[in-house]
């Protein structure tokens, strides 16, 4: 009767103490992927781009190069899974070399066999002509100009900043050029920009639209 009563009073403190307990964090589910036939080049960075979102978001299940592989097959079709289905018949290969356990190998054949082969070419020419209009935004013009960068990959930082500055209206440029020993690295060329005024047109009609005073740009670096 004591040992029964012991079990009662263990299963109790068990409950109680399993009830204290915080709930397990569980990650956000995520869009899965748009399947891919092959057929479209200028989809595979962008599909590449969301499948290691994924992977990031979730990193228990995706702990290996094997399950990251074998989930990124599933969304191929047409074109692309001809290519892939030889490998299938080799499933109980682990070697790293092999494709299906190789993510970096995946990732890299994916994007050579059915990527823009012109896609590097046609970003240094998008830099290259890149400008902000005198009313432009700072903000987009940025985004546009790491998009840009993100492609091209390579380029050394000097040729960086003078496409960058290449870019800026007389506004901002004057500014810039007028205090040069502030201006090092190209993240602080950004974040100086970052700092400048917004143009009297802008002011006025962000002030019409929101009803309220507009105040200067946050100077916080919001780059990495």
């Amino acid at each position: 009767m004591h040992q029964m009563t012991q079990i009662m009073a263990n299963l109790q403190n068990a409950s109680s103490s399993e009830s204290l307990r915080p709930p397990a964090f569980k990650n956000p589910s995520m869009k899965a992927p748009e399947c891919f036939d092959g057929t479209q080049p200028f989809k595979v960075r962008s599909l590449i781009q969301s499948y290691n979102l994924i992977f990031h978001n979730d990193p228990e299940n995706f702990s290996q190069d094997r399950k990251k592989v074998l989930y990124a097959t599933s969304f191929l079709i047409g074109r692309a899974a001809k290519w892939i289905e030889p490998y299938f018949s080799n499933l109980i290969n682990q070697d790293t070399n092999y494709l299906l356990s190789s993510w970096t190998l995946f990732e890299f054949q994916l994007f050579s066999l059915f990527g823009d082969p012109n896609e590097v070419r046609k970003a240094e020419e998008e830099l290259d002509a890149l400008r902000m209009k005198e009313g432009g935004h700072v903000l987009l013009y940025i985004a546009n100009f790491r998009s840009l960068v993100s492609i091209i990959g390579d380029w050394a930082e000097r040729a960086l900043i003078h496409h960058f500055r290449k870019g800026f209206p007389s506004r901002i440029l004057n500014k810039m050029t007028s205090n040069p020993s502030r201006i090092k690295p190209l993240q602080d060329l950004m974040d100086i920009t970052l700092c400048q005024p917004v143009t009297q047109n802008q002011s006025t009609s962000m002030t019409a639209k929101y009803h309220k005073p507009m105040v200067e740009l946050n100077t916080t670096k919001i780059w990495s």
